[in-house]
């Protein structure tokens, strides 16, 4: 939805499960027109989309796809924003790890992403920019040794090179511009900041330059302009809260860089403080996150730099002494402390402030993926649960 002149407001659908297009479109029918009633009435009612891939597929670029688009028009509903992360099932099975399989080191990832811009270039209302947020190369524990992670930097970038292209071909003959938005997070090969700007400065331009310069016969500026253009960073803030990154000095760091945010995507971590004279009640009320299905990753700033564990059950399992952790859950964004625990909303109202000033990207997502894996003293009726999200956030932004 229309927030205010600047920017764009949806919740990301990678809330529903969406295994294959049937699947999708059926949730997408059940809930969608009922959120959009409660939050924007008879206004138009901007959507996240996620496919997985078999969704994709299934939805294609030809009649399906048209048919889709007219069940949008009909209900008031457009996309402009897509979230391209998780390739396959997101849903009641185990997800861990192999949220970031194929990674960007492979053509599936790449013919993955490329269809989804092609469906977005359909769905887009006119006049809009397009993003679609996507895995931050691949997962760290895949490649071990310097050898391997350089492999797999120079891999994806060949792959995120032919994205470019694809994207600037479409904006050439269309006028439509869409970006892809990568989305550091905890143990991913970028996970913070400092990650990123080093990844555009040893592999992307380096290797963007030659290449663009070659293919496309232009200026090393112009090959530049292009990486910035159509490789742009999702923010999401459950994840740079876990880098222990202050919200305004990273996106004063991406700003003197010249990298610009495709995404915010809205979302909030655990925050676990110690109550220094017994910690039991606190390891307990952990303990009630501890799920099967996601990777929860476990950050610690300690001795001026943070510390991951991989996820919930490697600090449950030692329960070392702590000031403050923070752990990979996106629990829902209108709770700021529930039990012995806390969230990390202070960090969005952080970015709420500095973007009233700074409106750094036109695309906010709420991204709140773990209502069916909650403790059960905060799982609520889904429906309610995203409207309240959404209505919050308005709140708060006003």
């Amino acid at each position: 939805m229309k927030l205010t002149e600047n920017f764009q407001l949806t919740y990301c659908t990678n809330v529903h499960p969406g295994s294959d297009w049937a699947t999708t479109f059926q949730t997408l029918e059940e809930y969608v027109p009922v959120i959009k009633k409660q939050v924007t009435g008879t206004s138009d009612f901007g959507l996240g989309l996620r496919l997985s891939n078999k969704a994709s597929e299934e939805l294609g670029t030809a009649k399906r796809l048209q048919e889709f688009k007219k069940w949008l028009d009909d209900n008031g509903v457009y996309v402009f924003t897509m979230n391209g992360f998780p390739y396959g099932n997101f849903h009641n099975e185990r997800v861990k790890d192999d949220v970031h399989t194929p990674d960007w080191t492979t053509k599936e990832r790449l013919e993955y992403t490329k269809r989804l811009f092609d469906q977005l270039l359909v769905l887009l209302p006119e006049g809009m920019n397009g993003g679609i947020s996507t895995s931050p190369i691949s997962y760290k524990y895949w490649h071990k040794g310097e050898a391997a992670t350089k492999l797999a930097f120079e891999k994806g970038t060949e792959h995120l090179l032919q994205v470019i292209l694809h994207l600037q071909g479409l904006e050439e003959k269309t006028g439509v511009y869409m970006h892809l938005d990568l989305e550091p997070e905890p143990d991913g090969l970028l996970e913070n900041s400092d990650e990123v700007l080093s990844y555009f400065k040893e592999y992307l331009i380096p290797m963007g330059v030659s290449f663009l310069m070659d293919e496309l016969e232009i200026s090393e500026r112009e090959a530049k302009a292009l990486i910035h253009r159509y490789i742009t960073v999702c923010y999401d803030i459950c994840h740079f809260s876990l880098a222990f990154e202050e919200p305004e000095d990273t996106f004063a760091k991406f700003r003197n860089a010249g990298i610009q945010i495709g995404k915010i995507q809205v979302s909030a971590a655990l925050k676990i403080i110690s109550n220094k004279e017994n910690n039991n009640p606190v390891w307990e009320a952990l303990s009630q996150f501890d799920e099967p299905v996601y990777l929860h990753q476990v950050t610690e700033f300690k001795d001026g730099k943070v510390t991951t564990y991989s996820d919930l059950p490697e600090v449950l399992k030692v329960k070392n002494p702590f000031e403050e952790l923070r752990a990979h859950f996106h629990v829902p964004i209108f709770l700021e402390q529930f039990g012995e625990l806390y969230s990390t909303q202070d960090h969005i109202l952080k970015v709420i402030e500095f973007i009233r000033q700074n409106p750094v990207s036109e695309h906010l997502e709420i991204e709140t993926y773990t209502w069916d894996v909650l403790p059960q003293a905060l799982k609520r009726d889904l429906t309610e649960s995203v409207v309240r999200e959404l209505n919050w956030f308005k709140d708060k932004f006003d």
